[in-house]
């Protein structure tokens, strides 16, 4: 079991990192809202600390988001699930491979990301370690309720839409919690708002092999 579980992770991460254009679309798109930010707001470096944070948070989510559309709607579509379900993986586990793989693949790579975007839109550069430690915190249960959002549309008609309808509301205690320890953090202990995000990682964890499970199981019956 064990061995067919590696085996899973190995080529869901393979696929993630190549399929599609891979972590360059979510990097592409992270950049790309990042770069617009300043364009818009203006050369005001006030404002710019001031909400640097914040809007890091929502790139951050609204990225994450992006790379987790067709989760499993290609491997659904291939047939892959049904020959997943004779062998030895219940679907809360292959689901709960699918989502870590796809972390790996994208969700880490923004999450490093994140500390530089702050620290050029205005952040003090002190905040690098927290952001990022943050930003792992909270890509993971962005990837992790995205997963349950993308198990419930699968095979549905316009199932990116219907998925960011359902996940986006559940994105918003990460987005506030990992804003509110970016701004405390210059004097201030942030220690009650980073066990805040692991706390929510903890539950999404927790929740999401369960959900996700009955979804797959409900979309292949």
């Amino acid at each position: 079991m064990i061995r067919a579980a590696l085996a899973l992770l190995r080529r869901d991460l393979g696929l993630s990192l190549t399929r599609g254009g891979g972590p360059l679309l979510a990097v592409g798109f992270y950049l790309t809202l990042m770069a617009m930010i300043p364009l818009s707001l203006g050369p005001d470096q006030a404002v710019l600390t001031r909400i640097a944070a914040g809007l890091t948070w929502l790139c951050l989510a609204l990225a994450s988001l992006l790379s987790l559309e067709r989760l499993f709607e290609r491997d659904y579509e291939d047939g892959v699930f049904d020959l997943l379900r004779l062998g030895p993986l219940p679907l809360e586990l292959i689901a709960l491979l699918k989502v870590i793989s796809q972390w790996l693949g994208t969700g880490l790579i923004l999450s490093v990301m994140t500390p530089a975007v702050m620290i050029i839109l205005g952040a003090a550069p002190a905040l690098a370690v927290g952001g990022l430690v943050a930003a792992m915190l909270g890509s993971l249960s962005f990837a992790l309720i995205g997963g349950i959002g993308a198990s419930l549309a699968l095979g549905a008609r316009k199932g990116g839409v219907l998925m960011a309808l359902l996940v986006l509301p559940l994105y918003a205690p990460p987005v506030i919690f990992g804003a509110g320890l970016m701004q405390a953090m210059p004097g201030h202990s942030a220690t009650q708002a980073l066990a805040f995000l692991a706390a929510y990682a903890l539950f999404a964890l927790a929740i999401a092999p369960v959900a996700m499970g009955a979804a797959l199981r409900s979309a292949l019956s």
